[in-house]
This record gives structure tokens, C-alpha cells and sequence, in this order.
């Protein structure tokens, strides 16, 4: 039996614990671990602490944070383990990096708001990689960041990314009428049924889209998450109203959902 660190609240009893889960005597799970395995895991924790965040329940979040943050002590467990680094490598990594792009804060750089922090933060960042590779390869560098990002959001990043360069819509109405046109062009597939060139018309109207979002200060990831929420919700909503009028909702006639569907927005509406 291994004897749990005091002083639980402090950031040496989560490493204690993560190191005992690893250990001889710990959890037989956790020693199968590799950083690969709890990769799902990390990716799953990120989306519980999102769905905290926008819950707005603090005890929720105050879990989901304590989750995420043991997915970082494990890794960096399993690093120690094969001497490859160890938490506090991570810990001091993280601080220079801090210490470097903010030199508007510990320097005597000069950045009056977050637009000039960005562009600063984004430069300094360009001429780091620089340094880790040749010109050449930094141009082929991806522009929405890692590829595993959820689409919508790597769209988002691929438009900030090439704002920043000047090649960009110069507003909110300029982007519509792109988005009415690339409509257009997908409206025009569903003549000939082509799957392939339906795919890619459609994968035009959404970048548009996210474009369009981002144009009006809009988190596109965030837009459709909220989305799908008042879609289930609705749904859900109708098919209580079916259910208090004792009618299966199932072999209802598509109007008659369609009414109830109108029924659950103004029910929305009013609840709030």
C-alpha cells in the first residue's frame, strides 16, 4: 500500500501521486500508459473543460481543469521515466516563453492593446521558428496550426493567419457575397450529382462561412457548438410537447413536427 502525500492542495503531492500511480505498487492502468495511449484522453478533457466553461459551473470547472492538468503531469511522468525531461523542464519552457513574447511586460516593449500584443506575439513566434528551421520550410509551415485541430477552428486560425500577411476580404459584406457565390457554385452540383466536386463546393461554403464569422468577431467552433446545443434542446423540447399531448412524436406528419418545432423556439424565447 502506498501511504498519500500530505498537503494535498500543493503542485509536489499531484507529482508524488502521478509518480506512486507509475510506480511498482501502483495502478496497473496507468503503468501501461504511453504518451501515444493518452492521447484520446487528452483530446477528450480538453471538450469536458470547454463544456465546463460554458456551463458556468465553477465546481465544474475547477474538475475538468484538475483533469487536464493531470494529463500534463503524466506525460511529463513518463517522460522523467525515461529521461527525457521532466515537469519542471515543461514548467521552465513555458515561463521563458511567457517572459519572451511579452516583452511589452517585462521588457521595454511597447504594446497599447491586444491587436498590437497579437501581431508582436505572432512575430516573435515567426522568428523563433526560424531558428529551428530553414526559410524554405518555414514557408511550407502550416497556417492554421496542427492539422488534428477541429476543422472550423483551423479554418479560423488559416484566415487570422493570412490577414496578418494582407491577403483578406476588407469586410463583413465583402465575405457575404463570397459566401452567396460559393452557395451558388454548390447549388449548381446538385444537377449532375457529382459526389467528388459536391464535397469540395461544400468544403468551399464552409471555410467561406468561417471567414464570414471571423470578419464579424465571431468564434465559427464556438457559433456552431452553441448551435448544436439550442438544436437539442428544441428537439428535446419537442418531443415533450408530444408527449403531454399524448401523440407518439414519431408518427407525426412532418407539418405537424414542423409545429412543434416553431412551438419549442418561442418556448426558448420566453424561458430566457
Amino acid at each position: 500500500m502506498v501511504i498519500p502525500p500530505k498537503n494535498l492542495d500543493e503542485m509536489e503531492a499531484l507529482e508524488r501521486v502521478v509518480e506512486a500511480l507509475r510506480g511498482p505498487d501502483g495502478c496497473p492502468w496507468d503503468r501501461e500508459q504511453t504518451h501515444r495511449s493518452l492521447l484520446p484522453f487528452a483530446v477528450e478533457e480538453v471538450y469536458e473543460f470547454l463544456e465546463a466553461i460554458e456551463s458556468g459551473d465553477a465546481e465544474h470547472v475547477v474538475e475538468e481543469l484538475g483533469d487536464l492538468l493531470l494529463q500534463v503531469v503524466l506525460h511529463a511522468q513518463i517522460a522523467k521515466e525515461s529521461g527525457s525531461f521532466t515537469l519542471s523542464t515543461v514548467v521552465q519552457r513555458l515561463n521563458e516563453k511567457m517572459i519572451r513574447r511579452h516583452p511589452h511586460v517585462f521588457s521595454d516593449g511597447v504594446a497599447q492593446n491586444s491587436k498590437e500584443v497579437l501581431a508582436q506575439w505572432s512575430k516573435i513566434k515567426d522568428q523563433e521558428t526560424k531558428g529551428e528551421a530553414d526559410l524554405e520550410k518555414t514557408k511550407k509551415r502550416s497556417l492554421g496550426g496542427p492539422k488534428s485541430l477541429p476543422s472550423l477552428q483551423r479554418a479560423q486560425k488559416i484566415g487570422e493567419k493570412t490577414h496578418q500577411l494582407k491577403f483578406d476580404w476588407s469586410n463583413a459584406r465583402e465575405v457575404f457575397a463570397k459566401v452567396e457565390e460559393e452557395v451558388s457554385e454548390l447549388k449548381a452540383t446538385l444537377v449532375d450529382l457529382d459526389q467528388e466536386l459536391q464535397r469540395a463546393e461544400l468544403g468551399d461554403v464552409l471555410f467561406t462561412v468561417v471567414q464570414l464569422g471571423r470578419h464579424l468577431g465571431i468564434d465559427a467552433e464556438g457559433a456552431l457548438r452553441e448551435a448544436n446545443e439550442r438544436f437539442e434542446g428544441r428537439f428535446h423540447q419537442m418531443n415533450q410537447l408530444a408527449d403531454q399531448e399524448n401523440v407518439s412524436f414519431s408518427e407525426l406528419a412532418l407539418e405537424e413536427k414542423e409545429k412543434l418545432w416553431q412551438r419549442a423556439k418561442e418556448l426558448e424565447r420566453t424561458t430566457k
